[in-house]
């Protein structure tokens, strides 16, 4: 999976060192660590050109990630490299809105670490490179006329047979099996989102010959896409495990890393349970009202009856959502920052073996 949390954390450092530069007063080793900051975005962007080009840098359209073992240890040690520069980095220079960034980087950096050596995407876990070219990007961001960003999509699915190759060669002899069904069905959603869905977004390119060229290479990659789930389900799925549980530590340190949270699982779980007793008691209470002669179960089932049908629920969230808008508005809650509405759409094909629904924010 992408590392969304990562993302978040690398936009909000752009972010905040935009704005440092106009601060009243600098710590006298902001220069230093901006300077530190950009060198490791700039390298952490070129090893992830998919994710940069969500988050709006379209200098790496086109371009895929290199999963190659050798990249994949050049990248981990680039990783140790500024891990151990931010370490050794004296915060006491550094003013407060800087050195917000530096928490900021410091957990990033630490968070892909773990990712890179605990949690072992790219040995353990087919769904890494069944969903490590999207597409879409291309199609749904309206940055550059529709030829010039059709020709990224093929650039990108040109690619789409060294990404399973590295695949083949990394991942382990055995992996856990939710992890492989789900990398199947994010391959055969993708397969069948290039064959559908992505063909109707491009129905209104004039350009044959471009066109032509496009068919062929699509063709391919909806191939490679199949025969890699073909492949899951030959060699891997046979010798599955259902080993796929990160352990205690890892879910520590993940927490840790992704949201500088410092607490004992148990705590976590003391603290959840204790939201639960809260949440149902605020629910039967609620349920009586509703309904005094039932039990708060079965006024539950009763209200899980009342839903929009098939065809009126995108409508509904549409409509719920200015309602939301307009509510927020009203009562001076935030302010709206222009009159762009979100849109609400089906979840693509690809994207529905992981999500049921979701925000597809575009890049700063």
């Amino acid at each position: 999976m992408k590392q969304f949390l990562l993302a978040i954390g690398i936009t909000l450092l752009i972010n905040g060192c935009t704005n440092n530069e106009n601060k009243n007063s600098e710590g006298s080793g902001d220069a230093a660590f901006q300077k530190l900051s950009d060198e490791f975005l700039s390298g952490y962007l070129s090893w992830r050109p998919q994710n940069s080009v969500a988050l709006g840098f379209h200098e790496y359209d086109g371009k895929v990630t290199d999963y190659s073992k050798a990249s994949l240890d050049s990248e981990l040690n680039r990783l140790k490299q500024y891990d151990a520069k931010i370490a050794a980095f004296d915060t006491s220079s550094l003013s407060t809105k800087m050195f917000y960034d530096f928490r900021i980087l410091r957990s990033a950096i630490k968070s892909e670490l773990f990712n890179f050596e605990d949690l072992k995407p790219y040995t353990s876990n087919p769904m890494t490179y069944a969903d490590a070219i999207d597409v879409n990007t291309y199609i749904k961001r309206d940055y550059a006329p529709l030829e010039e960003r059709l020709k990224s999509v093929i650039a990108v699915e040109k690619e789409m047979p060294k990404v399973f190759t590295a695949a083949k060669a990394n991942l382990a002899d055995t992996l856990a099996k939710p992890l492989i069904e789900t990398a199947m069905d994010i391959a055969k959603g993708s397969a069948d989102f290039l064959k559908g869905d992505l063909l109707v977004a491009l129905k209104d390119v004039k350009n044959d010959s471009l066109m032509a060229l496009f068919k062929e290479t699509n063709n391919n990659a909806i191939t490679e896409l199949n025969g890699f789930a073909e492949w899951l389900q030959k060699e891997k799925l046979p010798k599955a495990n259902n080993n796929y549980a990160i352990g205690e530590d890892n879910y520590h340190k993940m927490l840790l890393y992704s949201e500088d949270i410092d607490m004992a699982p148990e705590k976590i779980l003391e603290i959840g349970l204790a939201e639960l007793k809260r949440e149902q008691d605020a629910f039967n209470a609620a349920a009586k009202i509703i309904n005094p002669s039932k039990k708060p179960v079965d006024v539950y089932y009763d209200v899980q009856k009342e839903h929009p049908s098939a065809d009126s629920l995108i409508p509904e969230a549409r409509r719920h959502l200015e309602i939301i808008r307009q509510y927020l508005i009203d009562k001076k809650i935030v302010t709206m920052p222009s009159e762009v509405r979100i849109q609400v759409k089906e979840t693509p094909q690809y994207a529905r073996s992981t999500s049921t629904a979701s925000m597809d924010m575009p890049g700063p």
